[in-house]
């Protein structure tokens, strides 16, 4: 296969190596960060701190019942 590539297929084997190795990394870095921002927003939602799109859909909910007709006996 370095046949194929000429005299620079160390430097084109390494550079394709190298990326791979940065995406790699990537990828563990996001998956890692991940799962501690889903511990970290298990913590707070064990101490009683909620997210503000929960209220919203909170109040969007409570609002669409209210406005909806009672039902005709």
């Amino acid at each position: 296969m370095t046949g194929l590539l000429g005299p620079h297929a160390g430097f084109i084997l390494a550079s394709y190596a190298i990326t791979l190795a940065v995406i790699a990394g990537l990828i563990l870095w996001v998956r890692a960060d991940h799962r501690a921002q889903r511990a970290r927003l298990a913590e707070l939602e064990a101490r009683g701190v909620r997210r503000r799109s929960a209220a919203a859909r909170g109040e969007a909910a409570a609002a669409t019942a209210t406005a909806a007709p009672e039902p005709r006996p």
